[in-house]
Formats: structure tokens, sequence, C-alpha cells
């Protein structure tokens, strides 16, 4: 018997616009992994990560200028929490970038989607789910081969053991995010979270060690052009995903180690076939965690019913 809506296909494959904007967005982030890879060669990664979003702060504060007064003590707290886990996610991503190429950086930072569940699972008590479980499962397996057994042991070169850390921080952003999501003025806490990050970069330098870069139109033009490409990215999102759900987004986005993968190709890097394996097992997790089982009782006739729980569970 079938269940099915009249009128209603059971699969489409159209996008709508907001669709269709969530995929150019994962295609811009694909394509910026080459870029910082590119810039690591004239600048440290903690000064070029606090000079990219500066830049991203001062476009999004000349924007939202009108909103920044009525800035609430919990607005301001969850932008420094984000803010931290920003610097850390992007800060260490682009440390890894230093050694790694931009293809591995994407795979293993990726790993931020299974990684959602199991954090909230350490941290929160919250047991993940049969298909997020089986996502942080294939998830390790590709990170593993991507890692590249040597000599019959695994090998985890720094640069592969930080992106893998900037992951973890990368999770830690989105969980923050869902805490404070619906309770604070997205405009102004976006504000705080990108000069947040900012600072902490910049302070990071003298701990580090790092030697400030002299000029260079590289890397200029590179800080400056991701900083308004994360300020539209953000606006974007915000617009886009207030139609799209949590979980279609996600699968969406699960398209950026490919494209990073498309560019780094096309830029001339090579992946073992082992760590190309790896790679594709990464981006399954990625999709599998994001995918819900439904009860075979009740499933044909709650249909609409269902959505709101699907919404819940992120």
């Amino acid at each position: 018997m079938n269940y099915t809506a009249p009128g209603k296909p059971a699969v489409t494959f159209r996008l709508s616009k907001a669709e269709l904007v969530l995929v150019f967005i994962t295609m811009l982030w694909g394509g910026t992994f080459l870029i910082v890879h590119n810039v690591m060669s004239v600048s440290g990664p903690m000064f070029f990560v606090g000079l990219r979003f500066a830049a991203a702060a001062l476009f999004v504060g000349l924007v939202s200028a009108r909103a920044l007064p009525g800035l609430t003590f919990t607005e301001l707290k969850a932008g420094l929490l984000i803010g931290v886990t920003i610097m850390l996610g992007y800060g260490l991503q682009t440390m890894g970038l230093q050694t790694i190429n931009s293809s591995q950086s994407a795979f293993i930072t990726a790993l931020y989607v299974p990684f959602v569940p199991l954090l909230q699972w350490l941290v929160l008590g919250r047991r993940p789910g049969l298909m997020p479980s089986l996502g942080i499962c294939l998830a390790f397996v590709g990170l593993m081969l991507l890692a590249g057994p040597e000599g019959g042991t695994l090998h985890f070169s720094e640069g592969e053991l930080v992106t893998l850390v900037s992951a973890v921080a990368i999770a830690a952003e989105i969980i923050l995010i869902s805490r404070y999501a619906g309770h604070v003025d997205v405009r102004r806490v976006t504000v705080v979270q990108l000069t947040t990050a900012s600072a902490l970069a910049f302070l990071m330098i003298v701990p580090t060690q790092e030697r400030l870069p002299e000029f260079s139109w590289l890397l200029m033009g590179s800080a400056i052009g991701l900083g308004a490409m994360s300020a539209v990215i953000q606006v974007a999102m915000n617009w886009a995903q207030q139609s799209v759900s949590p979980t279609r987004a996600t699968l969406i986005y699960a398209g950026e180690p490919v494209w990073a993968g498309v560019v780094g190709r096309l830029a001339g890097e090579r992946l073992p076939g082992v760590a190309l394996l790896g790679g594709v097992l990464i981006v399954m997790a990625v999709v599998i965690s994001e995918l819900k089982v439904r009860r075979a009782s009740k499933a044909s006739t709650r249909v609409e019913g269902d959505a709101p729980e699907r919404e819940a569970g992120r």
C-alpha cells in the first residue's frame, strides 16, 4: 500500500534557492583550504587567523552597526565562548596546513560532524543514536586510512594531529551555537565571536613565538578576501537555514572536503589511493551521522509529525 501523499514525489533531487546557496557556500569553503595553505608560505598561522577574523569582524560590524548598542550579557558570554572555539578551530587547522596539503586538511576537518554527538556523549552524557554511532566508527576507520599506516603501525604527523584537534574545537563551536540559538541576536553575537577569535589569535603570537610576517599582497589580499567571504557566508547561512533543516544543511556541507579535493587536484595535489579511500569513508561517515532511522510503526502515518522530532534531535 502506498502512503505517499498525493501529488508529492517520494524522492526529489530538486534544490530550493536556499539549498543552492548552501551548495555555493560549500564550494567556497572547499576552495579556502588551498588559499590558506598557500598563504602559510608568507605568514605564520596565528597572525593570519587574527588578520582574517579582524577583517570579518569589521565587515559584519559595519553591516550590524545599528544593532550593536543592544548587546546583552548573555550575548557577550555566548560570543566570547564561541570565539574561543573559533580561534582554536581555525588556528589549529591553519597550523596543520603548514605541513599537510589542503585535501588532507579538509577531510580531517570534516570529522567535526561525527565528533558532535561524540562530544555530547563525553561531556553532556547524551548517548548518540545508532546512525551517529555508525558514523563515528566509520570516521575512525577513514581517519586511520587517511593517516597512512607505515610499517604496520599508524603514524600521525604533527599537522594531522593538530588538524584533528581543530575538528574537536569546531564540534564544540557547533554545540555552543546550538546552546545559545534562539536566545541571542545573531548579528551582535557574530561580531563578538569574530572579534574574540581575532584578538585571541593575535595574543597567541607571543606564547607560540611566531615571527611577524613582512608585508605581502598575497597575505593582505587573502586575509581581506577570506574575511569578506566569512562575513558573506555567515549572513547567507543565517538566511538559508531559516528554511533548510539542520540535517539537510549538514548533508550539503558534507561536500566541503570533496570540493577541497577537487580544487587541490586541479592545483596538482595528489593523495595516495589508501588515503583517498579514507577520505571517502569520512565523507560517508558525515552523511551517515546525519541520517535518521524511523520506527517501522507509525512511520507511514506520521510523515509530517516526524519533522519536529528530527529537528529536536540536533
